[in-house]
């Protein structure tokens, strides 16, 4: 399985701004707070946090409350930019297949958009069953790329599909890899399918950013790009079906 370099694409990962638009506040951490309001002080761990997208909003939406924040990522240069935005966390250079915690730290773990860059996602599953507590929550919110075949990605950058493959597991291995350690698992998926213009995404692939788009050939990957440009040149309002399935996996420690 090939690995992306964060630390090469860490000073333009916030220019995608769907990127930055769709973090919101975290509903089900809410809950949690709500659900344990004599808790003295409620520990939050933002696993693989990148560059403090979902920390600096849940930092500042939840800032009445008795927390304790933690980041912890395997990038350096994502952590430095995760640091300028919010001081108030403490963060970690770290593994999440051996993270430095000690067992039973945390209340609730936040894995964004992460789990499939795991090598070992067995032994991080282990990690994160460690390091929760009894009561705690996991929760994972990634794309489920096996139900979004049509993506616009998949259209003019084949190959990253077939290296999406390798990276992600399947719904229902997730289902079962945490069932069987014992954690009450529920996972909901968005879906939609729509027609979307190729003036709109242009920038998200020139940008590349995405991880799988730093997956591929340079050829390829500039053999897409110039087939979305010539796309346009010839039809400026060129659209595509494209597919979207966000999937959020909530698991409780029992």
């Amino acid at each position: 399985m090939k690995t992306t370099n964060y630390t090469a694409i860490a000073e333009k990962y916030d220019k995608n701004q769907y990127r930055v638009g769709e973090v919101k506040v975290d509903q089900d951490l809410q809950a949690y707070i709500e659900k344990n309001k004599d808790q003295t002080e409620i520990h939050v761990l933002d696993l693989s946090c990148g560059t403090g997208l979902y920390l600096e909003k849940q930092t500042t939406f939840f800032k009445e409350n008795k927390m304790k924040w933690y980041g912890l990522d395997l990038s350096e240069a994502m952590l430095k930019k995760a640091k300028e935005k919010v001081d108030h966390v403490e963060y970690t250079h770290g593994d999440a297949e051996n993270m430095p915690f000690s067992s039973g730290k945390f209340d609730f773990i936040s894995n964004n958009y992460a789990f499939h860059h795991y090598k070992n996602k067995e032994k991080a599953l282990n990690e994160m069953d460690r390091v929760l507590k009894k009561g705690g929550i996991y929760k994972m919110h990634n794309i489920a790329i096996h139900d979004m075949t049509k993506l616009w990605m998949y259209h003019y950058f084949p190959s990253t599909y077939h290296e999406d493959l390798k990276r992600f597991w399947q719904k229902d291995v997730i289902f079962n890899e945490l069932t069987q350690r014992g954690f009450q698992v529920e996972i909901n998926i968005d879906y939609k399918m729509e027609q979307i213009h190729v003036k709109d995404i242009l920038n998200f692939a020139e940008n590349r950013d995405i991880s799988a788009l730093t997956l591929i050939r340079d050829e390829e990957y500039q053999e897409g790009v110039e087939k979305m440009r010539f796309d346009l040149k010839n039809d400026p309002n060129k659209t595509i079906v494209n597919d979207f399935a966000d999937m959020f996996c909530l698991a409780r420690k029992v």
